[in-house]
């Protein structure tokens, strides 16, 4: 899929990009470091990012709080060699030679940060793996 040279670049899709991708894209940076290109976005962009999203991130010791909502558009799809959908439903415009996964995860909007954290640590968890799938050349 990709030349040793090149990054393998990664997108994280939900309706509000407030939430879950947000998460998900900074746990991948923070793993994954310049290995990776990062994108997050969302079909219905909110206005900021959940704060209970952000302490949650917080504790695991990764600050988002200056990450804002990005609208999804169809040159990020194109750009990006995985896409990762997580409740945007049939928004996500779907191109050939892509590869879609579609992680089904309670959302966070209006939840507190109790609520969070168990889908914070889920998200770790498939980034941890996913890392591990689109990156075997560069394991120690």
């Amino acid at each position: 899929m990709n030349t040793p040279a090149t990054r393998p670049s990664v997108l994280f899709v939900c309706v509000h990009n407030a939430g879950r991708s947000q998460m998900a894209a900074a746990f991948l940076t923070h793993l994954a470091g310049d290995r990776v290109q990062v994108r997050s976005a969302g079909s219905a962009p909110a206005d900021a990012v959940n704060p209970s999203v952000v302490e949650a991130m917080s504790e695991a010791g990764i600050d988002i709080s200056a990450e804002v909502p990005k609208v999804l558009t169809v040159e990020t799809v194109q750009a990006s060699d995985v896409v990762i959908t997580m409740g945007c439903g049939d928004a996500c415009p779907v191109f050939p030679g892509k590869r879609y996964l579609d992680w089904t995860l309670p959302d966070p909007a209006g939840q507190g940060v109790d609520a969070v954290r168990p889908i914070r640590d889920e998200i770790e968890r498939r980034i941890r793996v996913l890392l591990d799938e689109i990156t075997p050349a560069n394991r120690v």
